[in-house]
């Protein structure tokens, strides 16, 4: 199954791509001076930094994604929540293998999205891959943020830094399904989550 359907070259993207201002306000000093790998916009209410950048925020803005705040985390912030470890089978070469990584709700509660809340989540890989989820499922399928697998960081170019993912060998909805049709909604890759109103 290639259920990657990569994004369009930079020409096809223009035109899904709204300037916005460049004006922003500093973000608090709760933003960290490391990289940010994952981004979470939308109904959120604990913003530590501002608005899009157009020019400092290239692949957002190829993806169309926008946003007048959000909140970012980095690896230390990541690495700072509780774990979680699942052992799923995976599509890639039908093994188990471990991973670990915080709660998505716990992830999301950090940008002040309250678990149960009744949103639905869109999940963006880097090469453009997209799903929406609602909130509820996430809960349901103790989805997590995968920042290591088999006891090693997820490095980009690989399934990382991050992975939203859950351990699909247990689920009801998903167990008895071809190992190739279980992860349709577990982008690798992932950078950006957009948090929308039900």
């Amino acid at each position: 199954m290639n259920k990657r359907n990569f994004v369009a070259a930079s020409v096809g993207l223009a035109g899904l791509w709204t300037a916005t201002t460049s004006s922003h306000a500093a973000p608090p000093a709760t933003a960290s001076a490391s990289p940010a790998l994952l981004t979470i916009s939308g109904a959120i209410t604990k913003p530590n930094r501002g608005a899009l950048d157009p020019t400092i925020d290239q692949m957002m803005g190829k993806h169309g994604i926008q946003f007048a705040n959000a909140h970012t985390l980095d690896a230390a912030a990541l690495q700072r929540m509780a774990a979680v470890t699942i052992k799923p089978t995976l599509e890639y070469d039908s093994k188990p293998h471990t991973l670990k990584g915080p709660l998505l709700t716990t992830v999301l509660a950090a940008a002040g999205v309250a678990a149960g809340s009744p949103v639905q989540l869109v999940l963006r890989a880097v090469d453009g891959y997209n799903v929406t989820i609602s909130m509820a499922d996430v809960q349901a399928y103790r989805m997590i943020v995968a920042t290591h697998i088999d006891g090693q960081p997820m490095a980009l170019g690989g399934l990382g830094p991050q992975w939203a993912v859950y351990d699909a060998d247990v689920l009801p909805s998903f167990k008895d399904k071809p190992v190739k049709e279980r992860f349709g909604l577990c982008p690798w890759g992932l950078y950006h989550i957009e948090v929308k109103k039900a």
